[in-house]
């Protein structure tokens, strides 16, 4: 879910037949029915490989050994369980990973209108939702701040 955005919903529907080898891409069908593509790169097609041989389900990608789709509230779980183990707070849950996804993108560079199309979003003011201001990002922007506004401001900092 982090690495590709995915909302809860989306991973435990997710069919096997959802992965493009070939093209390398993973077709998601999210809210609405709205089919959305997105990239993927060698090491998480191996990821997903070995997720699934795990189970062998003919449907799911992601499912119980008796082949049935895992459940939401068994998602929630397992983020739950790391959360603790990590040391994380309760703040901390699966739809985070969205939001991390889609802040980490913005910190790559990656713009905004591509992010919302990666998240299935109709509408920028939601994907602005889940953009932060990370540290990352301010120290960026500080950088930029500072290539086009040096010849405005004081060396040194302030002076009296």
């Amino acid at each position: 879910m982090y690495v590709t955005g995915l909302r809860i919903g989306d991973a435990v529907q997710l069919p096997v037949s959802a992965v493009d080898s070939k093209s390398m891409v993973l077709r998601v069908l999210g809210k609405g029915n709205k089919e959305r593509i997105l990239p993927i790169n060698q090491p998480l097609l191996q990821l997903l490989r070995e997720t699934w041989k795990f189970h062998r389900s003919d449907r799911y990608l992601f499912a119980h050994m008796d082949c049935q789709t895992i459940s939401k509230r068994a998602i929630a779980r397992a983020v739950q369980q790391a959360r603790e183990q990590l040391g994380f707070g309760d703040d901390f849950t699966a739809h985070v990973l969205r939001h991390s996804f889609a802040t980490r993108l913005l910190e790559r560079g990656v713009p905004t209108e591509t992010i919302q199309m990666l998240l299935g979003h109709a509408s920028a003011s939601s994907t602005r939702i889940y953009l932060h201001l990370t540290k990352p990002l301010q120290d960026d922007i500080r950088n930029k701040l500072d290539q086009s506004f040096a010849d405005c401001l004081p060396k040194g900092g302030y002076h009296e």
